[in-house]
């Protein structure tokens, strides 16, 4: 039964002409019609007999070069079947279930693999969308020689392509480092360690005496300390906006404790493909 459900649509033609064959015989009286008729239905009842009784053991290995691929690229797709029987194969219809991301599916026909033989067959895939794909099961189709019967047999094993976005290269920027604890450029020192002579406050109690500042003490007229050391160093933030929203460099004002910074060096926008980065440096103390 299933040999006759393998009926492709040429051998249910020539399984329904035999039959009618048979029967205008019967009703004409004419034994060379009958002799034909029977002729015409043995063929496609003897193919189904045939390759449902073949028994094909065949292993299938698949190879993606590179199984991780960025979006535009090519991977190669290796297919290796090997035919463990002792017996030759018959013709052989090979089709690899491929998603539709990735192209049509991929057809192959084989005219025999002998015992033990190894064949190889190599195939292309391309992706314009990012993601994971599941390239396989590999599905084999037996047919007879006069293409009355055809038989479908399917591997279990599949492999995924992994499709990854666009890497592209930012341009190098200099930090600007006119503060000790960062940048690329020179440093130097405010004050030889840090700012204490810039701005002086006033005396506080628990204040370390040795801090007081005696030129300020006599300008203010009150007790003035020298204000804490702070290593100063120049930071960056990097923000990331998806593509068609306007894209500016924002970054949060410091605390109120922090001296006003002076306006940044630089400040510059690269597109990234769905994304826009925005860098703009600041200066701040560091933790």
């Amino acid at each position: 039964m299933a040999g006759l459900r393998a009926l492709t649509s040429r051998g249910r033609s020539f399984l329904a002409s035999g039959v009618a064959a048979l029967l205008m015989a019967l009703l004409l009286g004419e034994h060379d019609l009958l002799r034909i008729g029977v002729l015409i239905m043995s063929l496609p009842l003897l193919a189904a007999l045939v390759v449902a009784r073949t028994r094909y053991r065949l292993s299938c290995a698949r190879r993606l070069d590179p199984p991780r691929r960025e979006v535009g690229g090519e991977a190669t797709v290796t297919l290796r079947l090997e035919n463990v029987t002792r017996l030759p194969t018959g013709l052989l219809l090979i089709e690899d279930t491929v998603p539709y991301a990735l192209g049509a599916r991929p057809r192959f026909v084989l005219d025999r693999v002998e015992s033990k033989g190894v064949r190889e067959i190599d195939y292309r895939v391309r992706s314009d969308l990012r993601g994971r794909y599941t390239i396989g099961p590999l599905s084999v189709r037996i047919t007879d020689p006069f293409g009355l019967v055809e038989l479908t047999r399917a591997f279990t094993i599949s492999d995924t392509l992994v499709v990854t976005p666009q890497v592209v290269a930012l341009p190098h920027v200099r930090l600007s480092g006119e503060w000790t604890g960062g940048g690329d450029s020179r440093t130097r020192s405010v004050a030889a360690a840090g700012d204490d002579d810039v701005a002086p406050r006033e005396y506080r109690q628990g204040d370390d005496l040795r801090r007081v500042h005696w030129r300020s003490t006599a300008r203010y007229g009150e007790l003035m300390v020298r204000r804490e050391e702070q290593q100063w160093q120049s930071r960056g933030r990097c923000c990331s906006t998806p593509a068609g929203t306007p894209t500016a460099a924002r970054v949060p004002a410091p605390p109120s404790r922090w001296p006003s910074p002076p306006p940044p060096r630089s400040a510059c926008t690269w597109p990234v493909k769905d994304w826009a980065c925005a860098w703009s440096p600041t200066r701040g103390p560091s933790t």
